[in-house]
């Protein structure tokens, strides 16, 4: 991989996630404190991103592979959601709110698993060179998320101009990216059409109990992702730099996953999913026990773990899954591990994140000591389950 690829690469992956950043981390408080939505529809909404991702990654997958140039399918995509981030801009209540939303992430969860299988295609040896790629993303997210905290844009609705902006800027730009041209087979078969045959990878238990795992572990991910910024504000943090806080928790990723693949090269998958399924368990306890006070430095450890939480397992993930399938799926296969991340594990989640708050909220305060001991018990269950199916086939080493 060239340095005009790598540059190419890193711009794209920028875009992005700076985009995603706009709007998801304090799309929470716009909807709470300035819509008046309950935290059960916050809930839902956050889940039109899951629903997306169990819908269109897959199929829009299956047409990169076999059928459209990646790169063009990538900045269709975001050409449209440009179109339809405005048009959920201009929804006021639930009922337009949500649909119009759900419309916008069906054009956006895709291009995560696009934009994975166009750079994995441009490397040589992913496990070394993606990280250094992937990490733009990171940073994209950051600048993301403090921009929208400088602009005082957290309680508004110009969150979602920004991300429209980014979007048709990525959208324009996919076109110009390196060229990945579909598979070309003599025909596809029903099963192949609607991408069932991704599904054999499932023979292998190592990448069954990834896909479990991804599932289990993404619904008390789902608390963090949909629910900090409205925690910290419920608590007593100052609003204005709550954006600026979370955002801790990436630029610890930006640390996280340039030494990843050191990690995965010297301890191996398992042990560094471990530590990823670990430091979540460890980061929501240290949530239910902190404070805006004395304690508050409890909830900024517990964002700047987000490097660990997210590095070590879903990006270790990602690069195992693009390890496991062959050149025909890869792109069909990035697809199902944002199904069990972000489609299945967090619409799940989303929910039931939504309803434990609710259930544990009274007299309009939540109960937030004890609503982060519930993704703690989860995350728990989730590493034991984990220990017990993960078998990694070690690699034979020639003398």
């Amino acid at each position: 991989m060239g340095l005009k690829t790598r540059l190419q690469l890193s711009t794209m992956m920028f875009l992005q996630y700076f985009i995603w950043g706009t709007w998801y981390v304090t799309l929470n408080t716009y909807l709470g404190q300035t819509l008046g939505f309950s935290a059960t529809q916050i809930g839902l909404c956050y889940g039109t991103f899951a629903i997306a991702a169990m819908i269109s990654p897959f199929f829009v997958g299956l047409i990169a592979d076999k059928y459209f140039a990646t790169e063009k399918v990538l900045g269709s995509m975001h050409i449209l959601g440009a179109i339809l981030l405005i048009v959920a801009s201009r929804a006021t209540t639930f009922q337009f709110f949500y649909p119009a939303l759900l419309l916008y992430t069906l054009t956006y969860a895709p291009t995560m698993a696009l934009s994975n299988s166009l750079s994995f295609h441009q490397m040589e040896d992913p496990g070394k060179q993606f990280p250094g790629v992937r990490v733009l993303g990171t940073i994209g997210w950051i600048v993301a998320n403090n921009v929208i905290g400088w602009l005082g844009y957290t309680l508004t609705v110009e969150q979602l101009y920004v991300g429209a902006a980014a979007s048709l800027m990525l959208g324009l730009y996919s076109f110009t990216l390196p060229h990945v041209p579909p598979k070309k087979e003599k025909k596809a078969s029903l099963k192949e059409l609607i991408g069932l045959d991704a599904l054999r990878l499932f023979k292998s238990r190592a990448f069954a109990t990834i896909m479990i795992a991804s599932v289990l572990i993404f619904i008390p991910v789902s608390f963090y992702f949909g629910f900090t910024a409205s925690f910290m504000s419920d608590i007593g943090i100052n609003t204005d730099i709550i954006p600026n806080r979370i955002s801790m928790g990436q630029m610890a990723e930006v640390l996280f996953i340039l030494i990843l693949p050191f990690f995965i090269t010297r301890f191996g998958v398992k042990r560094v999913l471990f530590i990823g399924i670990t430091a979540w368990l460890v980061r929501f306890l240290l949530f239910a026990n902190g404070d805006a006070g004395s304690g508050v430095w409890m909830i900024y450890t517990a964002i700047i773990l987000h490097g660990v939480c997210y590095d070590f397992f879903v990006v270790t993930g990602q690069i195992f899954v693009d390890e496991k399938a062959p050149d025909n799926l890869k792109s069909s296969a990035q697809g199902l591990i944002t199904f069990a991340t972000y489609g299945l594990g967090m619409f799940i989640g989303t929910w039931f994140a939504g309803r434990t708050i609710d259930s544990l909220t009274v007299g309009g305060v939540p109960d937030w000591d004890k609503i982060w001991y519930v993704p703690t018990v989860i995350a728990a269950v989730v590493l034991v389950i984990f220990i017990f199916l993960f078998k990694e086939k070690k690699k034979r080493v020639s003398t």
